[in-house]
């Protein structure tokens, strides 16, 4: 009598995020020629009649993406709203609408709930978003947030992260760690604060790098002034998991390689200070540290002219072959492969 063998379990943190993500759009199909796009970009496009719809949805989880005691209900809910705008921005595009699906525990209460909606529609008005529905149920365990954004783009502006081209300028916007750095400090004080509550928590001084962690922005901002430069990105995706791994993205759908250059990577000098304090090298925080939602974004080198002077972008780079591989240029000339390893939901615990 034979046995069956029994199939070797695979564990989720053995894939990551975005290998599950991989291995589980094999088995999805599109049946409809309104779909122009489905998984694997910043967000979906469906086809619509004058402008093209854009729709992307992100889940927040107590516990995994924010930590209460230290976040304001306030700040988690403009922030919920500011990921899901960012990544319409990512695409090229413009959010109109999103809905909101919140899962909570018995222990907060109707105040608790309205401090987290105010913080919600405190961002739909600063990004002219309509709040337009959305979900309510219990949980057995904390806060549970999941956001669906809806945005519009003509055809011919939306930006994918599959067409950098080789000798393309690679370019992100404002700076890079600063939020990581908040993260650290705000998880250092919460470590104090356990072993001694007595202990009042040592943030004085560190607005910027706490503000860039709790209530960032998304760079709509950058969107509109490269169109009125009259400059179309060629590949561009937002900064959530680190400069490293959505670098490696737009290489691996656009079929390339990079070079990026270490002195060029902007860094301001608040992240700088932070991490010497964590005896921490600041370009560790902007490779890989996540959660700033700056944008990364290649042009055409004919476009260079155009926005040479913005003070709000910076070069770090430039798009080569494939068979180059992707690669961090150190200040002495020294090629170092990047390698990603920013945030990932199944193996940051």
């Amino acid at each position: 009598m034979y046995r069956k063998t029994q199939e070797k379990r695979t564990e989720i943190a053995d894939l990551g995020e975005f290998g599950l993500i991989k291995h589980l759009s094999k088995y999805v199909e599109i049946n409809n020629e309104s779909t122009l796009k489905g998984i694997g970009d910043d967000a979906a496009v469906i086809k619509s009649d004058e402008r093209e719809m854009l729709i992307s949805t992100d889940l927040l989880i107590e516990g995994v993406h924010f930590d209460l005691s230290y976040t304001p209900l306030k700040h988690l809910g403009y922030k919920a709203v500011v990921v899901n705008v960012s990544d319409i921005a990512a695409m090229n595009g413009v959010a109109e609408q999103i809905t909101v699906c919140v899962a909570i525990s018995n222990r907060f209460s109707l105040q608790a709930l309205e401090e987290l909606y105010e913080g919600i529609n405190m961002a739909c008005k600063k990004y002219k978003v309509d709040f337009v529905g959305g979900d309510t149920s219990t949980s057995t365990s904390g806060l549970f947030l999941s956001l669906t954004v809806i945005g519009r783009a003509k055809n011919e502006d939306i930006t994918y992260r599959s067409a950098a081209n080789e000798d393309d300028l690679i370019f992100v916007s404002g700076n890079l760690g600063a939020a990581y750095m908040g993260l650290l400090l705000l998880e250092r004080e919460k470590k104090v604060y356990e072993a001694d509550p007595s202990m009042q928590p040592d943030l004085e001084g560190n607005d910027y790098i706490l503000e860039r962690m709790l209530k960032p922005e998304a760079r709509t901002d950058i969107i509109s002034l490269l169109k009125s430069k009259g400059v179309k990105p060629s590949a561009m995706i937002d900064i959530s998991d680190g400069l490293a791994s959505e670098l490696l993205h737009i290489c691996h759908d656009s079929e390339v390689g990079c070079a990026i250059y270490t002195e060029k990577i902007p860094i301001d000098p608040a992240t700088v200070i932070m991490a010497e304090t964590f005896k921490m090298d600041p370009l560790i925080a902007a490779l890989s540290g996540g959660e700033d939602y700056e944008l990364l974004f290649t042009i055409k080198q004919i476009d260079f002219e155009k926005i040479k002077n913005l003070s709000e972008i910076s070069p770090i780079g430039h798009i080569t072959h494939k068979n180059g591989g992707c690669n961090l240029i150190s200040s002495g000339g020294t090629s170092i492969p990047i390698t990603a390893q920013g945030w990932d939901a199944f193996l940051n615990k």
